[in-house]
């Protein structure tokens, strides 16, 4: 079914290229090429009360072997719209680890957005991209208040992303609307009004494991009101997700685990006061330290930003606290690792001069994380993260 389907869209999607090549020119197509990126360089050690408390998902320098000063990210964006109708987007990643090598290269973006019209109301994305799955897990780390993503949503898709097919719809003024929040760092991109899309399921850089896919589909519509901007949002997933990462004395499902989720988002641009909220349910695969073995088991969480912007001196500050909760499994940790998340932090952002920001935020932490080799382990405190970031 789904290798049919492939062919029909490939071979449609092959006819409206012909037919795009000779109306469009293609000349000079380099000279619409644009490179970016961002670097973030963090601390977490500052007035940690608990080294045992750790967060593998948040930031992998948490902890008491590696809380020295790290690179969260080191990143590069290289795009363009090299004809009306073709958009291709690329970037890796320098600042991730494996094993005892670190700042290793890594993809996290390889895709190619195609048209269907004149006004690229409706395109069609291929590749390695973000999967339209809550308004967080798409706004750019370079854009997010909090320096870590939620763990309710976030837990769905590590990485954000995925290898897929996705297609998007938004009308021309509402994409320009989204093109205008972005540019102010408020919006997480451009992923539409409407998309509709299916991905290998394994999370980025992961090859497939049991031949069928996760389908995904995503709502959202911002009003404007003066000078705000209300979006509300709608979204959900469903798939089986494969356990690769798992204990010797373990045995699981080679085929998959059932792994859906639905969530609603609601959003209030900082202009000045902002709100950002989210909140995920569903089930997917969780460690169960009774049995020893991992299960389907029902999960929710989700989040609440509170922010506010201001300008002094020639210079943006922007003070925030979030709230969050979460209990379920991740499934990409160990053993589906079982989670019970309560965590609130306060912090700001400071904008000094262009193209350079500093981030302080505290953090109270009370986390229950479990599995095979640690069946106990419910660890809280707080400590105090610093980041200083580059955009370009």
């Amino acid at each position: 079914m789904y290798k049919t389907l492939l062919a029909v869209f490939f071979i449609t999607l092959t006819h409206i290229l012909q037919a795009q090549q000779k109306r469009n020119n293609f000349s000079n197509w380099f000279e619409k090429i644009h490179i970016g990126g961002y670097m973030q360089i963090r601390y977490n050690g500052l007035l940690e009360t608990n080294t045992d408390l750790s967060c593998e998902q948040c930031d992998e320098n948490w902890g008491k072997d590696n809380n020295g000063m790290s690179f969260r990210r080191i990143r590069f964006k290289i795009k363009g719209q090299i004809s009306p109708q073709i958009f291709f987007y690329f970037q890796p990643d320098f600042a991730k680890s494996i094993g005892e090598n670190h700042h290793v290269g890594r993809l996290k973006d390889a895709y190619i957005d195609v048209g269907l019209d004149k006004k690229n109301e409706f395109r069609i994305r291929i590749g390695q991209s973000k999967v339209p799955y809550g308004f967080e897990n798409m706004q750019s780390s370079s854009n997010r208040l909090p320096l870590d993503r939620d763990d309710a949503l976030n837990s769905a898709v590590k990485d954000e992303r995925d290898l897929g097919v996705f297609f998007y719809w938004a009308t021309k003024e509402k994409r320009e609307l989204i093109k205008n929040l972005r540019k102010s760092g408020l919006s997480g991109g451009d992923f539409g009004l409407f998309a509709f899309g299916f991905y290998n399921g394994q999370t980025a850089n992961h090859f497939d494991e049991n031949n069928e896919f996760h389908l995904v589909s995503r709502f959202s519509y911002p009003i404007e009101l003066k000078n705000q901007v209300i979006e509300l949002g709608i979204q959900a997933y469903s798939g089986k997700y494969v356990v690769t990462n798992h204990s010797q004395d373990i045995n699981t499902n080679i085929k998959g685990y059932r792994d859906q989720r639905m969530a609603l988002s609601f959003l209030l641009y900082p202009q000045p006061f902002g709100i950002q909220m989210e909140y995920n349910f569903g089930e997917g695969p969780e460690f169960n330290k009774t049995t020893n073995s991992i299960l389907v088991k029902p999960l929710q969480g989700g989040y609440a930003t509170f922010s506010y912007y201001t300008e002094k001196w020639n210079q943006q500050f922007y003070p925030f606290v979030r709230v969050q909760y979460y209990k379920g499994g991740k499934k990409h940790e160990l053993d589906a690792r079982s989670y019970t998340v309560k965590d609130a932090e306060i912090g700001i952002e400071w904008h000094p001069i262009p193209h350079f920001e500093f981030l302080a935020e505290y953090t109270f932490s009370d986390r229950r994380y479990e599995d095979f080799e640690n069946p106990i382990n419910h660890q809280n405190g707080g400590l105090m993260r610093i980041q200083a970031q580059l955009k370009f």
